[in-house]
């Protein structure tokens, strides 16, 4: 039996992200895995059940008209921070999809940003859709909050459409 996405997440972390080229590489890894949530080429800090924390280094192809990383960049990052926190945390009998993303920009980003999620486990059995809000916040570099997320994930047992 193959190891389902839920599972490679955490044990492809365990297994590289010890080391920065490890975290490198798993980044790389995750970027192939997710193409669109890749673009931003994100760098995985820390990952474990429930928590993750990402880095996102400032470059021309994310900035806007403003000088400052595009509202859509911040949105991927922070859905892509909520994803891997409760991933992590889901059994291997459940999926998940976003239904809803709730974002508040609370000034412009620019600079190295860090985007930590934060997910609780399900609780119980899910033997029909759910929805679970898994938090996110990003960060800049002086530790100011950029942008703030909430985001809407619908889990269901992987045996429904």
């Amino acid at each position: 039996m193959t190891e389902s996405v839920e599972r490679r997440v955490l044990s492809l972390w365990q297994r590289w992200g010890k080391t920065a080229f490890g975290r490198r590489l798993y980044s790389r890894v995750l970027a192939y895995m997710v193409p669109y949530s890749g673009s931003i080429r994100p760098l995985v800090l820390r990952l474990e059940p429930g928590y993750v924390r990402i880095e996102l280094r400032d470059r021309h192809a994310l900035r806007n008209h403003l000088h400052s990383i595009h509202a859509i960049a911040l949105a991927n990052l922070g859905e892509l921070a909520s994803g891997l926190a409760m991933l992590a945390t889901l059994p291997d009998d459940v999926k998940a999809i976003v239904v809803r993303l709730e974002i508040e920009y609370l000034k412009k980003a620019r600079g190295r940003l860090q985007a930590e999620g934060w997910a609780d486990a399900p609780a119980g059995m899910i033997t029909e859709p759910v929805t679970h809000v898994v938090h996110a916040e990003i960060s800049d570099a002086t530790g100011d909050v950029v942008a703030r997320l909430n985001v809407h994930w619908q889990l269901k047992p992987k045996d429904t459409v």
